[in-house]
């Protein structure tokens, strides 16, 4: 099943999670510095809006945002097939169609097949991305899940970085490879990708669920810390392993129906306010406007502060930097504080900074240039810090195993569509409303306090199994209640009573349905 046990295992699939990771960071940063390039806009003068060309803005934010639209559909053919292939087989195929997609983008003469060639990487890629995080936590003990989903996020944003400063490096190339090797070295990730997934196992959780469970008890065996210490029949590989099973039942028994109408109910286990608070997640992180930064950061930039081509890439490069040191800060924080207090740090701060950007912008003068370009640093690492990974924890952690991988495409194809929106729409407002763009990002970002605060339960330490708990009968639960047992997997006893004081608040939330 796997050559690697314990430890060795563990990093082998967090590094296969972040390698799939870092080529969705790659491949949403690496558009934005091209844009602006002097082969580039040669080679696609229908799109070159910069004060020496006369491209559609309109068309342009198409061509970017098409990519968007590969994802949805990627997300949505998981939602479809992804229960019945299996998680492994999900990601090798969205590896393979996303480098055929990178090959096309890569030979491109035309904007025809430009496009068809970022909607067929986005069609790999939003496979991975709906897939990756449910694989990477059904492999991962409680304790470690949210360390782990936040050490994948940060090597994405890595691969953001990444491609901000191949671009800049490649804008001194005066011919077509300017803009052919960037979008050609997606494919090097894409391999690398493939080949760690081959030698590593499915999820035990899937396995259980299609009547594998053998296969499932000698994974659950080598990737426990302890494996070399302990054999596969071990008392407590078969607590786990009954467990899963018990809650299966369960969550088969709630759903009494196909886990596509599963997710549309709430019933006893709240399947459908489960799946819509992993959907909102990833609303809250689209309509932030993080890609707002991400996508056309040089085109901000240079067109809203006012600098130079070559200083509007050089400072993409080095947010690119801050972005990736920011994101690492979560690693330590994530299961210390919890989910709830991160994402809301983030919101609160993502508002000030696109209030103030609005104010700097609207002066245009150079001080508020400067202002402005802090701004842009500071809403990166708002974000970086509380919702940069959650959004994509939240799916596979409230999700039940019943729907999880319907329920974690969904709320993937719903990011990808609120991507495709503010990616679409942001050439066209700055070129026509300016400064105020950034005002309704603002007050998007506000209205996310109240959302997180009254809606969003509290999962850090739980096991997947002990998160079903807080979302059944007739309350939910926004704190684990000690009185429900001791939270799954706690590092030490130090943890066990910081939790247990914070999971003494029992503040819970009325089922609506």
């Amino acid at each position: 099943m796997t050559f690697l046990i314990g430890k060795p295992l563990d990093w082998a699939i967090t590094a296969a999670a972040g390698s799939g990771f870092l080529l969705f960071g790659y491949d949403q940063g690496v558009m934005s510095g091209l844009l602006t390039g002097d082969a580039f806009t040669a080679q696609f003068p229908e799109i070159d809006t910069t004060h020496k060309g006369s491209g559609s803005s309109s068309l342009q934010g198409t061509v970017v945002a098409i990519y968007e639209i590969g994802c949805f559909f990627g997300a949505i053919f998981c939602l479809l097939a992804g229960e019945r292939l299996g998680r492994r087989m999900c990601i090798l195929i969205g590896c393979v169609v996303l480098s055929i997609g990178a090959a096309l983008q890569a030979s491109a003469y035309g904007i025809p097949q430009l496009i068809v060639g970022r909607v067929v990487a986005g069609l790999g890629n939003g496979m991975n991305t709906s897939t990756i995080p449910v694989w990477h936590s059904e492999l991962i003990s409680a304790k470690n899940r949210g360390r782990g989903l936040a050490i994948e996020l940060a090597i994405n944003i890595f691969g953001v970085m990444m491609a901000y400063w191949v671009d800049y490096g490649m804008s001194y190339v005066q011919n077509e490879s300017q803009f052919r090797f960037p979008l050609a070295l997606q494919i090097l990730f894409a391999i690398i990708t493939f080949a760690l997934m081959l030698a590593l196992p499915e999820s035990p959780r899937w396995l259980v669920a299609h009547d594998r469970h053998d296969e499932a008890r000698e994974i659950l065996w080598a990737v426990r810390p302890d494996a070399q210490q302990i054999n596969k029949e071990n008392a407590s590989i078969s607590q786990s392993l009954a467990e899963i099973q018990h809650a299966i039942r369960e969550e088969r028994e709630a759903a009494q129906s196909s886990s596509y109408k599963a997710m549309l109910k709430n019933g006893e286990q709240k399947f459908f306010y489960r799946t819509l608070l992993g959907v909102g997640g990833q609303f809250m992180q689209q309509l932030s406007g993080i890609n707002l930064i991400t996508y056309y950061a040089p085109v901000i930039f240079e067109t809203s502060v006012g600098l130079s081509p070559n200083l509007s890439l050089l400072l993409a490069g080095f947010n690119g930097v801050a972005y990736f040191l920011s994101s690492l800060i979560p690693i330590w924080i994530i299961d210390r504080l919890g989910r709830r207090k991160l994402m809301m740090f983030a919101a609160a701060g993502q508002c000030a900074c696109m209030a103030i950007l609005a104010g700097t912008v609207s002066d245009g003068g150079a001080p508020a240039g400067i202002v402005a370009t802090v701004m842009l640093f500071l809403f990166n690492f708002f974000f970086a810090v509380g919702l940069l990974a959650i959004p994509w924890l939240l799916p596979a952690e409230y999700a039940p195993l019943a729907i999880r991988t319907r329920a974690a495409a969904l709320a993937t194809a719903s990011n990808w569509i609120f991507t495709f929106l503010v990616v679409e729409i942001t050439p066209v407002s700055i070129n026509s409303i300016g400064w105020k763009t950034y005002i309704y990002f603002s007050i998007f970002n506000f209205f996310f306090l109240p959302m997180i605060y009254f809606f969003y339960p509290e999962t850090r330490f739980l096991s997947l199994e002990q998160i079903d708990k807080l979302f059944t009968g007739d309350k939910i639960l926004l704190h684990w209640d000690r009185s429900m047992g001791v939270p799954g997997d706690l590092p030490d006893k130090g943890d066990v009573e910081g939790a247990d004081a914070e999971h003494e608040e029992k503040t819970t939330l009325s089922d609506s349905q």
